[in-house]
């Protein structure tokens, strides 16, 4: 599931998702986001001095960089909108991550970007056209296409394909000796975690600030 879909559907979510505040005493905070009579899709926020812990149907994630976390997923801004916004640098966050979730981690291996990584890693190891013209640069992708990529199927399989992987022709040899990419991607888990992070910050500082009005 892409980007966007995840964002329509975690939109489609918590449509009537209400902000519950269980504590509001500085650092210390415990915030429940629920459809009104049910749990479902419901989510609480714990936030105490350096760390904040998002747990609910989605899983449990744990965050550590500085004492107060909501300041942290603010990115510098104060929120007064309950809009989720673009570009959230997911990997940037999962970096303060203490603990994720024990079904699902904030990334893993994805086929999808593993064909990619494999096909621009052959895009740079071939733009020397002195070397490789285009006769040699088409073999050498058909090779791929057949020999490694149609062959994938798990993250074990790439990684046998990849390391047995070699293209011999009269002008030597190529194989992917120096490979340092993990092919990840932030799990559909993990975007619905920040999506939901971002989300209610807007919602909870809307409501602190009617509050204080």
């Amino acid at each position: 599931m892409g980007a966007q879909d995840t964002q329509e559907q975690f939109l489609r979510e918590i449509g009537r998702h209400e902000l519950t505040v269980l504590r509001n005493d500085g650092l210390y905070r415990h915030l429940r986001f629920a459809r009104p009579g049910t749990i479902c899709m419901h989510f609480d926020i714990l936030t105490w001095p350096g760390h904040l812990c998002y747990t609910g149907d989605m899983g449990t994630y744990v965050f550590q960089r500085r004492a107060d976390m909501l300041q942290f997923f603010r990115r510098g801004e104060s929120r007064r909108d309950r809009e989720p916004r673009d570009a959230i640098d997911l990997r940037y966050w999962a970096e303060k991550l203490q603990a994720h979730d024990s079904q699902d981690p904030a990334f893993a291996f994805s086929d999808e970007q593993f064909r990619e990584d494999v096909r621009d890693y052959v895009d740079q190891a071939t733009s020397d056209d002195e070397d490789w013209p285009a006769e040699r640069r088409a073999a050498l992708t058909a090779a791929i296409d057949e020999d490694l990529l149609d062959g994938v199927e798990d993250e074990h399989s790439a990684w046998c394909a990849l390391r047995d992987f070699a293209f011999s022709d009269e002008h030597g040899q190529f194989q992917f000796i120096d490979w340092e990419r993990n092919c990840k991607r932030p799990t559909h888990r993990f975007q619905w975690c920040c999506l939901a992070l971002d989300w209610a910050i807007g919602v909870f500082d809307a409501q602190d600030a009617e509050a204080q009005a």
